[in-house]
C-alpha cells in the first residue's frame, strides 16, 4: 500500500519578492512562483498558495521581513515593508493550518534541513538582499530572538533607517543601500559606465546593474560595491565578536557579487575582529541559492509542528 504525500506551502515576504513554494516533505520543491511585493502582499499570498494547493498539504508557513507577535501572527515591524505594519496573517483565507515566522528565522531552517547549516550545530545565517537580515542556530536549536543584525549601529550618527534608527548595517551594505549610493555619486556628476543603464534613467538601477558595471572594469561600480562589503565585514566582525559561531552563512541576491562585495566584507571583518575568532568562523555562502533557503525553511516550520 502507498503511503500518501504530505506537502507544505513555504512563503517567503521579503522587501521586494514574495515567493512561494511547493515542498515534499523530503525537501524537494515540486513548483514554485514569485511575484512583487510591493502590492497588497496579503491577496498575492493568498493568491500564490490557492495555485500552488493540491491533496496532501498539511499546512503554510510563512517567513515574513520584520518584528512579529507569532503567537497573533501579526507584523509589529517591518522597516521594508511598512505597509504590513499590524497585519495580521491569521486573516487570510487558505483553509489550512498557517504558521508564521520572521523570514530570515525561517531561512536559518531552511539551511539547517538542507543547506550549508547540516553540519553545524551552531551557526548565523546573514540574509543579503534588499535589506539585511538574520538568524541564529544555537546549540542545535533556532534562538527565538529578533536578531534583527541588519539594524545594528554601524555608523553613529549616520544616515537615518525606516526602523527609527541612524547608522544602520543595512543603510550601508544592503542591495537598496548600494543602489543608493550609486544614484547618489551619479547625482553628483561621477563618471560611469551606469549613467547609460536603464536607458539613461539611472532611477530605475539595481545591485545587479552595479554589479555587471563592476565586471566591466567601472571603477565607481567596483568601489561601491567595496564600501558597501566594508561595512558588511563591520557587522560580521560584531557577530563574530559577540556569538562566536562556527560558521556564517551567507545569502540572498547580492552573493551573487561574492568576488567584489563579500570578499571586501570578509577583509574588513578579519581586520576587526578576534583574530582567534575570526579563523574559527567559516563564512560561506548559501547552497541553496538566494531565492529557495526562504521557502524552504517556512515549509519546515510546518513539518516541524
Amino acid at each position: 500500500m502507498t503511503m500518501p504525500k504530505h506537502y507544505a506551502i513555504g512563503v517567503d515576504l521579503g522587501g521586494t519578492n514574495l515567493r512561494a513554494a511547493l515542498v515534499s516533505e523530503a525537501g524537494e520543491i515540486i513548483e514554485k512562483v514569485r511575484v512583487s511585493s510591493s502590492g497588497d502582499a496579503m491577496s498575492e499570498i493568498e493568491k500564490a498558495v490557492r495555485g500552488l494547493l493540491r491533496d496532501g498539504v498539511k499546512g503554510v508557513g510563512i517567513g515574513a521581513a520584520g518584528v512579529l507577535n507569532k503567537e497573533s501572527q501579526t507584523v509589529l515591524n517591518s522597516p521594508n515593508l511598512p505597509e504590513m505594519n499590524g497585519r495580521t496573517f491569521g486573516d487570510l483565507k487558505l483553509g489550512v493550518p498557517v504558521v508564521v515566522e520572521n523570514d530570515a528565522n525561517a531561512a536559518v531552517l531552511g539551511e539547517k534541513w538542507l543547506g550549508a547549516g547540516k553540519e553545524f550545530d551552531s551557526f548565523v545565517l546573514i540574509t543579503l538582499g534588499t535589506g539585511i537580515g538574520g538568524g541564529i542556530f544555537h546549540d542545535g536549536k533556532l534562538m527565538d530572538v529578533a536578531a534583527e543584525l541588519g539594524h545594528m549601529s554601524v555608523e553613529a550618527g549616520g544616515l537615518s533607517c525606516p526602523c527609527g534608527s541612524t547608522g544602520c548595517l543595512e543603510r550601508y551594505a544592503s542591495a537598496r543601500a548600494i543602489v543608493d549610493a550609486a544614484i547618489k555619486g551619479l547625482e553628483e556628476g561621477t563618471e560611469s559606465l551606469l549613467n547609460d543603464c536603464c536607458g539613461g534613467n539611472k532611477y530605475r538601477m539595481t545591485s545587479e546593474d552595479v554589479f555587471a558595471a563592476a565586471c566591466e572594469g567601472d571603477n565607481f561600480a567596483r568601489e561601491t560595491l567595496k564600501d558597501a562589503g566594508r561595512y558588511l565585514g563591520v557587522g560580521i566582525a560584531n557577530v563574530i565578536n559577540l556569538l562566536s559561531p562556527r560558521a556564517i552563512v551567507l545569502t540572498g541576491g547580492l552573493i551573487g557579487a561574492w568576488d567584489i562585495y563579500v570578499k571586501e566584507a570578509m577583509k574588513e571583518a578579519s581586520r576587526r575582529a578576534f583574530k582567534n575568532l575570526y579563523e574559527s568562523t567559516k563564512i560561506l555562502p548559501s547552497p541553496l541559492g538566494g531565492d529557495d533557503s526562504g521557502v524552504l525553511g517556512a515549509a519546515a516550520l510546518v513539518f516541524n509542528e
